[in-house]
């Protein structure tokens, strides 16, 4: 049987992004599970703010019919969402807003996310670490029909819970990040078999 196929990405496209550190463990946690991982980085998929006017002018712009298959050939995601304001990011939304519409004639506008399978991280500088914006998160991707693990990892703390090489100081706290991936990972592989 092939591995399971998950997209792992950060709902930030700041360079230096904890979230984006976070994300790189858990991808490392799911291909140790086994599955085949594809780790993007946000910021080369520079989008328009989504407009539905723009959209019925021009259609999706490249960028956007780009993740779009690639979000379909993957069968879940792992995502690792910053905190803003007590919400997942405004790039973030963005993303899905563009990602859910149709391509085009014969295309389904929620093809991307409709039938996957989710796992949500955060990290930020508090001490519940973006946990509140996974809750509204979790609610977005399950009205695109997307089934969302029950267990949400939030890192707290964040600025100071890495090393200078991008891993985590805390040993259990990466064994949770990891298991987090690893839980995904394992379901896909019981639906695939």
């Amino acid at each position: 049987m092939a591995p399971v196929k998950i997209l792992a990405f950060a709902g930030s496209a700041r360079k230096d992004s904890l979230n984006k550190k976070l994300i790189r463990i858990a991808a490392e946690g799911a291909r140790a599970a086994g599955a085949e991982v594809t780790l993007l980085d946000m910021r080369e998929y520079e989008l328009p703010m989504y407009d539905g006017d723009c959209e019925a002018e021009l259609g999706l712009p490249d960028k956007a019919k780009e993740l779009k298959k690639i979000f379909e050939a993957h069968d879940g995601l792992l995502i690792a969402s910053p905190e803003h304001n007590s919400s997942y990011s405004a790039m973030l939304k963005n993303l899905v807003d563009w990602v859910s519409r149709s391509a085009g004639e014969g295309d389904k506008p929620l093809s991307a996310f409709s039938g996957k399978y989710a796992a949500l991280l955060s990290t930020s500088p508090g001490a519940l670490g973006g946990l509140r914006g996974l809750f509204q998160l979790r609610e977005l991707l399950a009205n695109l029909g997307v089934t969302v693990l029950p267990q949400l990892q939030a890192v707290g703390q964040g600025g100071t819970a890495f090393n200078d090489d991008g891993g985590l100081k805390d040993e259990a706290t990466a064994k949770k990040v990891a298991a987090q991936a690893a839980a995904l990972a394992g379901l896909l592989e019981k639906i695939a078999a």
